[in-house]
Protein backbone atom coordinates (compact mmCIF):
# COMPACT_ATOMS: atom_id res chain seq x y z
CA UNK A 1 0.00 0.00 0.00
CA UNK A 2 1.35 3.14 -0.61
CA UNK A 3 1.61 6.50 1.29
CA UNK A 4 0.11 9.65 0.88
CA UNK A 5 3.62 11.08 0.84
CA UNK A 6 4.03 8.60 -2.05
CA UNK A 7 0.22 9.44 -3.42
CA UNK A 8 1.02 13.09 -3.55
CA UNK A 9 4.70 12.92 -4.86
CA UNK A 10 5.31 13.61 -8.86
CA UNK A 11 6.33 11.76 -11.48
CA UNK A 12 10.16 12.34 -11.21
CA UNK A 13 12.70 13.51 -14.01
CA UNK A 14 15.15 11.03 -15.41
CA UNK A 15 17.77 13.02 -13.19
CA UNK A 16 15.32 12.89 -10.13
CA UNK A 17 15.47 9.42 -10.13
CA UNK A 18 18.93 8.90 -10.89
CA UNK A 19 19.29 10.83 -7.54
CA UNK A 20 16.73 8.98 -5.75
CA UNK A 21 18.40 5.62 -6.63
CA UNK A 22 21.17 6.69 -4.50
CA UNK A 23 21.97 5.14 -1.24
CA UNK A 24 22.99 8.04 0.30
CA UNK A 25 21.69 11.30 1.58
CA UNK A 26 22.03 14.30 -0.87
CA UNK A 27 21.40 18.08 -0.30
CA UNK A 28 21.34 20.83 -2.41
CA UNK A 29 22.52 24.02 -0.88
CA UNK A 30 21.53 28.04 -2.16
CA UNK A 31 23.85 30.40 -1.33
CA UNK A 32 22.03 31.61 1.40
CA UNK A 33 22.10 28.23 3.41
CA UNK A 34 18.45 26.65 2.31
CA UNK A 35 18.19 23.82 1.67
CA UNK A 36 16.91 23.63 -2.77
CA UNK A 37 16.68 20.28 -3.35
CA UNK A 38 16.88 17.10 -1.22
CA UNK A 39 16.68 12.94 -3.30
CA UNK A 40 14.73 9.93 -0.90
CA UNK A 41 17.38 8.81 1.12
CA UNK A 42 17.90 12.97 2.91
CA UNK A 43 14.49 12.38 3.44
CA UNK A 44 14.99 8.98 5.79
CA UNK A 45 18.32 10.34 7.21
CA UNK A 46 16.60 14.11 8.66
CA UNK A 47 12.93 11.90 9.01
CA UNK A 48 11.70 15.15 6.93
CA UNK A 49 9.89 14.67 3.52
CA UNK A 50 11.39 16.93 0.84
CA UNK A 51 8.75 19.30 0.43
CA UNK A 52 9.69 20.31 4.48
CA UNK A 53 13.50 19.93 3.72
CA UNK A 54 13.02 22.71 0.97
CA UNK A 55 11.63 24.99 3.63
CA UNK A 56 14.37 24.77 5.65
CA UNK A 57 17.64 26.43 6.47
CA UNK A 58 20.58 23.70 7.07
CA UNK A 59 22.09 25.14 9.92
CA UNK A 60 18.01 24.41 11.48
CA UNK A 61 18.92 20.45 11.02
CA UNK A 62 22.54 20.23 12.19
CA UNK A 63 24.07 20.39 15.51
CA UNK A 64 25.15 24.08 16.82
CA UNK A 65 28.41 25.03 15.22
CA UNK A 66 28.64 21.84 12.91
CA UNK A 67 31.58 21.39 10.87
CA UNK A 68 29.57 20.97 8.09
CA UNK A 69 28.76 24.37 7.56
CA UNK A 70 32.13 25.75 7.57
CA UNK A 71 32.92 22.89 5.02
CA UNK A 72 30.04 24.89 2.62
CA UNK A 73 32.00 28.25 3.34
CA UNK A 74 34.98 26.42 2.16
CA UNK A 75 34.34 25.24 -0.98
CA UNK A 76 32.08 28.30 -2.18
CA UNK A 77 35.02 30.30 -1.58
CA UNK A 78 38.02 27.98 -3.03
CA UNK A 79 35.43 26.06 -5.44
CA UNK A 80 36.95 23.23 -4.94
CA UNK A 81 35.30 19.47 -3.35
CA UNK A 82 36.36 18.53 0.07
CA UNK A 83 35.95 15.72 2.04
CA UNK A 84 35.65 15.33 5.74
CA UNK A 85 35.69 12.36 7.80
CA UNK A 86 33.43 10.70 10.95
CA UNK A 87 31.68 14.00 11.24
CA UNK A 88 28.55 14.41 14.17
CA UNK A 89 25.38 14.95 13.12
CA UNK A 90 23.65 13.53 15.45
CA UNK A 91 20.66 15.50 17.19
CA UNK A 92 17.53 14.85 19.68
CA UNK A 93 15.17 14.54 16.78
CA UNK A 94 17.47 12.17 14.49
CA UNK A 95 19.62 10.37 17.36
CA UNK A 96 22.65 11.70 19.27
CA UNK A 97 25.19 9.75 17.66
CA UNK A 98 25.02 10.04 13.68
CA UNK A 99 28.64 9.88 12.55
CA UNK A 100 29.08 10.18 8.49
CA UNK A 101 31.18 10.97 5.86
CA UNK A 102 30.93 14.22 4.48
CA UNK A 103 31.10 14.92 0.24
CA UNK A 104 30.62 18.30 -0.30
CA UNK A 105 31.42 20.24 -3.66
CA UNK A 106 30.11 22.80 -5.83
CA UNK A 107 27.19 22.96 -8.36
CA UNK A 108 28.99 24.76 -11.55
CA UNK A 109 25.94 25.13 -13.54
CA UNK A 110 24.47 27.06 -10.66
CA UNK A 111 26.77 29.24 -9.13
CA UNK A 112 26.66 29.67 -5.19
CA UNK A 113 25.08 26.38 -5.29
CA UNK A 114 26.65 23.25 -3.12
CA UNK A 115 25.93 19.82 -3.27
CA UNK A 116 25.98 17.68 -0.18
CA UNK A 117 26.26 13.88 -0.02
CA UNK A 118 26.53 12.07 3.80
CA UNK A 119 27.68 8.46 3.90
CA UNK A 120 26.52 7.07 7.14
CA UNK A 121 29.60 5.66 9.00
CA UNK A 122 28.34 2.48 9.73
CA UNK A 123 28.79 0.42 6.07
CA UNK A 124 32.01 1.82 6.30
CA UNK A 125 33.22 0.75 9.64
CA UNK A 126 32.13 -2.49 9.03
CA UNK A 127 34.66 -2.90 5.72
CA UNK A 128 37.37 -1.15 7.97
CA UNK A 129 36.99 -4.09 11.01
CA UNK A 130 36.38 -6.91 8.54
CA UNK A 131 40.00 -5.76 7.04
CA UNK A 132 41.59 -5.41 9.97
CA UNK A 133 40.13 -8.63 11.52
CA UNK A 134 41.65 -10.24 8.22
CA UNK A 135 45.04 -8.66 8.74
CA UNK A 136 45.09 -9.98 12.48
CA UNK A 137 44.23 -13.20 11.76
CA UNK A 138 46.88 -13.21 9.08
CA UNK A 139 49.99 -11.76 11.54
CA UNK A 140 48.18 -14.87 13.98
CA UNK A 141 49.09 -17.32 11.50
CA UNK A 142 52.39 -15.97 11.09
CA UNK A 143 53.24 -16.42 14.84
CA UNK A 144 51.02 -19.99 15.16
CA UNK A 145 53.59 -21.83 12.38
CA UNK A 146 56.68 -20.63 14.46
CA UNK A 147 54.92 -21.35 18.16
CA UNK A 148 54.41 -25.02 17.18
CA UNK A 149 57.82 -25.28 15.59
CA UNK A 150 59.75 -23.22 18.10
CA UNK A 151 57.77 -24.39 21.08
CA UNK A 152 55.58 -27.68 21.13
CA UNK A 153 59.05 -29.69 21.04
CA UNK A 154 61.35 -28.04 23.61
CA UNK A 155 57.98 -28.64 25.82
CA UNK A 156 57.75 -31.99 24.95
CA UNK A 157 61.35 -32.67 25.99
CA UNK A 158 60.86 -30.88 29.69
CA UNK A 159 57.74 -32.96 30.27
CA UNK A 160 59.41 -36.33 29.23
CA UNK A 161 62.38 -35.01 31.51
CA UNK A 162 59.51 -34.24 34.68
CA UNK A 163 58.21 -37.33 34.37
CA UNK A 164 61.41 -39.43 34.46
CA UNK A 165 62.36 -37.34 37.69
CA UNK A 166 58.85 -37.82 39.38
CA UNK A 167 59.88 -41.65 39.32
CA UNK A 168 62.14 -41.66 42.13
CA UNK A 169 61.29 -37.95 43.38
CA UNK A 170 59.34 -37.74 47.19
CA UNK A 171 55.81 -37.02 47.32
CA UNK A 172 56.72 -33.60 47.92
CA UNK A 173 58.90 -33.32 45.16
CA UNK A 174 56.63 -34.94 43.07
CA UNK A 175 53.76 -32.23 43.49
CA UNK A 176 56.56 -29.94 41.55
CA UNK A 177 56.98 -32.45 39.07
CA UNK A 178 53.42 -32.87 38.38
CA UNK A 179 53.10 -29.16 38.26
CA UNK A 180 55.84 -29.31 35.49
CA UNK A 181 53.80 -31.73 33.50
CA UNK A 182 50.45 -29.79 33.94
CA UNK A 183 52.22 -26.41 32.67
CA UNK A 184 53.55 -28.00 29.56
CA UNK A 185 50.49 -29.39 28.88
CA UNK A 186 48.68 -26.11 29.26
CA UNK A 187 51.07 -24.43 27.15
CA UNK A 188 50.58 -27.26 24.12
CA UNK A 189 47.11 -26.73 24.24
CA UNK A 190 47.69 -23.29 24.26
CA UNK A 191 49.51 -23.69 21.03
CA UNK A 192 47.07 -26.21 19.14
CA UNK A 193 44.33 -23.98 19.27
CA UNK A 194 46.75 -21.30 17.76
CA UNK A 195 47.64 -23.10 15.00
CA UNK A 196 44.15 -23.54 14.23
CA UNK A 197 44.72 -20.33 12.55
CA UNK A 198 47.12 -21.25 10.50
CA UNK A 199 45.39 -23.99 8.30
CA UNK A 200 44.49 -22.63 4.89
CA UNK A 201 43.31 -26.01 3.71
CA UNK A 202 39.57 -25.07 0.93
CA UNK A 203 36.59 -25.97 3.33
CA UNK A 204 33.80 -28.09 1.46
CA UNK A 205 30.72 -25.24 1.72
CA UNK A 206 27.49 -25.66 0.43
CA UNK A 207 23.90 -24.66 1.24
CA UNK A 208 23.47 -24.35 5.07
CA UNK A 209 19.97 -24.16 7.34
CA UNK A 210 21.34 -21.91 9.62
CA UNK A 211 18.23 -22.14 11.79
CA UNK A 212 19.30 -25.58 12.39
CA UNK A 213 23.00 -24.83 13.70
CA UNK A 214 21.96 -22.32 16.27
CA UNK A 215 18.86 -24.96 17.70
CA UNK A 216 22.05 -27.09 17.98
CA UNK A 217 24.27 -24.99 19.57
CA UNK A 218 21.42 -24.07 21.51
CA UNK A 219 20.35 -27.38 22.92
CA UNK A 220 24.63 -27.88 23.47
CA UNK A 221 24.25 -24.72 25.61
CA UNK A 222 21.28 -25.58 28.06
CA UNK A 223 22.47 -28.90 28.55
CA UNK A 224 25.38 -27.09 30.28
CA UNK A 225 27.56 -24.13 30.34
CA UNK A 226 24.03 -22.09 30.02
CA UNK A 227 21.64 -24.36 31.59
CA UNK A 228 20.20 -21.40 33.80
CA UNK A 229 19.95 -19.03 31.08
CA UNK A 230 16.69 -17.80 29.37
CA UNK A 231 16.56 -18.29 25.46
CA UNK A 232 14.79 -16.71 23.09
CA UNK A 233 14.69 -16.48 19.34
CA UNK A 234 13.32 -13.94 16.59
CA UNK A 235 13.59 -15.99 13.39
CA UNK A 236 12.89 -15.33 9.83
CA UNK A 237 11.06 -18.69 8.72
CA UNK A 238 11.84 -17.82 5.13
CA UNK A 239 15.28 -17.41 5.17
CA UNK A 240 17.49 -18.66 2.26
CA UNK A 241 20.36 -21.35 2.71
CA UNK A 242 23.73 -19.55 3.92
CA UNK A 243 26.92 -20.81 2.07
CA UNK A 244 28.87 -22.07 4.89
CA UNK A 245 30.51 -25.17 6.39
CA UNK A 246 28.21 -26.25 8.80
CA UNK A 247 30.30 -27.42 11.56
CA UNK A 248 32.58 -23.88 11.43
CA UNK A 249 29.66 -22.14 11.67
CA UNK A 250 28.46 -24.62 15.17
CA UNK A 251 31.62 -23.48 16.55
CA UNK A 252 31.45 -19.73 15.61
CA UNK A 253 27.90 -19.17 17.27
CA UNK A 254 28.56 -21.79 20.47
CA UNK A 255 31.55 -19.59 20.72
CA UNK A 256 29.38 -16.28 20.82
CA UNK A 257 26.85 -18.33 22.73
CA UNK A 258 29.06 -19.50 25.24
CA UNK A 259 30.53 -15.43 25.55
CA UNK A 260 27.26 -14.62 25.92
CA UNK A 261 26.48 -16.94 28.56
CA UNK A 262 29.84 -15.85 30.80
CA UNK A 263 28.41 -12.12 30.35
CA UNK A 264 24.93 -12.77 31.86
CA UNK A 265 26.26 -14.81 34.25
CA UNK A 266 25.84 -12.90 37.61
CA UNK A 267 22.17 -11.97 36.58
CA UNK A 268 20.68 -15.33 37.92
CA UNK A 269 17.07 -15.97 36.90
CA UNK A 270 17.26 -12.71 34.55
CA UNK A 271 19.70 -13.58 32.77
CA UNK A 272 18.82 -14.09 28.91
CA UNK A 273 20.31 -14.78 25.52
CA UNK A 274 18.62 -13.82 22.21
CA UNK A 275 19.25 -15.30 18.87
CA UNK A 276 17.99 -13.60 16.11
CA UNK A 277 17.77 -14.58 11.62
CA UNK A 278 17.04 -12.10 9.19
CA UNK A 279 17.35 -10.88 5.71
CA UNK A 280 18.82 -7.40 5.11
CA UNK A 281 19.38 -6.50 1.88
CA UNK A 282 21.71 -3.86 0.52
CA UNK A 283 25.03 -4.51 2.49
CA UNK A 284 27.41 -5.48 -0.26
CA UNK A 285 31.35 -5.85 0.88
CA UNK A 286 34.22 -5.34 -1.75
CA UNK A 287 36.36 -8.75 -1.92
CA UNK A 288 40.02 -8.24 -2.97
CA UNK A 289 40.90 -9.93 -6.40
CA UNK A 290 37.01 -9.48 -7.33
CA UNK A 291 35.93 -6.90 -9.40
CA UNK A 292 31.75 -7.10 -8.09
CA UNK A 293 30.77 -7.40 -4.71
CA UNK A 294 29.44 -9.37 -2.82
CA UNK A 295 25.90 -9.21 -1.16
CA UNK A 296 25.41 -10.09 2.25
CA UNK A 297 21.95 -9.95 2.87
CA UNK A 298 21.60 -12.75 5.72
CA UNK A 299 21.90 -11.35 9.81
CA UNK A 300 22.26 -13.32 12.29
CA UNK A 301 22.60 -12.00 15.84
CA UNK A 302 23.41 -13.15 19.08
CA UNK A 303 22.23 -10.32 21.83
CA UNK A 304 22.93 -10.65 25.70
CA UNK A 305 21.69 -7.87 28.52
CA UNK A 306 24.85 -8.68 29.87
CA UNK A 307 27.16 -5.57 31.49
CA UNK A 308 28.36 -5.29 28.23
CA UNK A 309 31.77 -5.25 26.35
CA UNK A 310 34.16 -2.30 27.97
CA UNK A 311 34.30 0.73 25.14
CA UNK A 312 38.12 0.71 25.13
CA UNK A 313 38.05 -2.59 24.19
CA UNK A 314 35.29 -2.76 21.25
CA UNK A 315 37.88 -1.72 18.36
CA UNK A 316 40.11 -4.45 18.54
CA UNK A 317 37.74 -6.81 20.10
CA UNK A 318 38.18 -9.99 17.29
CA UNK A 319 42.41 -8.84 17.45
CA UNK A 320 44.31 -12.18 18.93
CA UNK A 321 44.90 -11.69 22.73
CA UNK A 322 42.16 -9.31 23.18
CA UNK A 323 39.99 -10.47 26.32
CA UNK A 324 37.86 -9.03 29.01
CA UNK A 325 37.94 -12.36 31.29
CA UNK A 326 41.01 -12.59 33.55
CA UNK A 327 41.71 -16.35 32.36
CA UNK A 328 40.55 -16.00 29.21
CA UNK A 329 43.29 -16.00 26.57
CA UNK A 330 42.02 -13.98 23.79
CA UNK A 331 41.85 -16.48 20.79
CA UNK A 332 38.21 -16.98 20.85
CA UNK A 333 36.65 -14.10 18.89
CA UNK A 334 39.81 -13.98 16.92
CA UNK A 335 39.15 -17.30 15.49
CA UNK A 336 35.62 -16.65 15.01
CA UNK A 337 36.29 -13.26 12.80
CA UNK A 338 38.83 -15.58 10.84
CA UNK A 339 36.29 -18.25 10.28
CA UNK A 340 33.62 -15.80 9.04
CA UNK A 341 36.00 -13.82 7.22
CA UNK A 342 37.22 -16.72 5.23
CA UNK A 343 33.36 -17.50 4.60
CA UNK A 344 33.50 -13.83 3.16
CA UNK A 345 31.55 -12.49 6.37
CA UNK A 346 31.24 -9.76 8.19
CA UNK A 347 30.98 -9.59 12.32
CA UNK A 348 30.78 -6.86 14.15
CA UNK A 349 29.60 -5.69 17.78
CA UNK A 350 27.75 -3.30 19.31
CA UNK A 351 27.82 -3.22 23.16
CA UNK A 352 26.24 -0.76 25.90
CA UNK A 353 25.24 -1.56 29.40
CA UNK A 354 22.18 -4.78 29.33
CA UNK A 355 22.35 -4.53 25.47
CA UNK A 356 25.47 -6.51 23.84
CA UNK A 357 24.54 -7.44 20.63
CA UNK A 358 27.56 -9.62 17.96
CA UNK A 359 26.30 -9.54 14.31
CA UNK A 360 27.57 -11.73 12.19
CA UNK A 361 26.44 -11.29 7.73
CA UNK A 362 26.86 -13.64 5.86
CA UNK A 363 26.29 -14.52 1.37
CA UNK A 364 23.50 -16.62 0.45
CA UNK A 365 24.00 -20.09 -1.17
CA UNK A 366 23.42 -20.06 -4.97
CA UNK A 367 24.29 -23.36 -6.52
CA UNK A 368 25.99 -21.98 -9.48
CA UNK A 369 28.38 -20.20 -7.45
CA UNK A 370 29.01 -23.14 -5.43
CA UNK A 371 29.48 -25.36 -8.44
CA UNK A 372 31.90 -22.56 -10.27
CA UNK A 373 33.58 -22.42 -7.00
CA UNK A 374 34.08 -25.94 -6.14
CA UNK A 375 35.73 -26.55 -9.47
CA UNK A 376 38.09 -23.62 -8.94
CA UNK A 377 39.05 -24.83 -5.59
CA UNK A 378 39.05 -28.83 -6.21
CA UNK A 379 36.49 -28.65 -3.30
CA UNK A 380 34.20 -31.20 -3.64
CA UNK A 381 30.49 -29.72 -3.11
CA UNK A 382 29.15 -32.02 -1.21
CA UNK A 383 28.28 -30.34 2.49
CA UNK A 384 25.41 -31.72 4.37
CA UNK A 385 22.38 -30.79 3.48
CA UNK A 386 20.76 -28.38 5.26
CA UNK A 387 18.03 -30.08 7.06
CA UNK A 388 20.38 -32.33 8.54
CA UNK A 389 21.29 -31.77 11.82
CA UNK A 390 24.67 -30.90 12.70
CA UNK A 391 26.60 -33.87 13.96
Amino acid sequence: MTSAMEQRRPVPTDGEAILNALPNPVLLIAPDGRIVDANIAAESFFEISTQFLRRQSLKELVPFGSPLLALIEQVRASGSPVNEYKVDLGTPRIGGDRQVDLHVAPLTERPGHIVVMLQERTIADKMDRQLTHRSAARSVIALAAMLAHEIKNPLSGIRGAAQLLEQQASSEDRLLTRLICDEADRIVTLVDRMEVFGDERPVARGPVNIHSVLDHVKRLAQSGFARNVRFTEDYDPSLPPVLANQDQLIQVFLNLVKNAAEAVADLGTDAEIQLTTAFRPGVRLSVPGKKSRVSLPLEFCVKDNGSGVPEDLLPNLFDPFVTTKQTGSGLGLALVAKIVGDHGGIIECESQPRKTTFRVLMPVYSAAKQHDQSNRDGVPGTPSPASQDAR
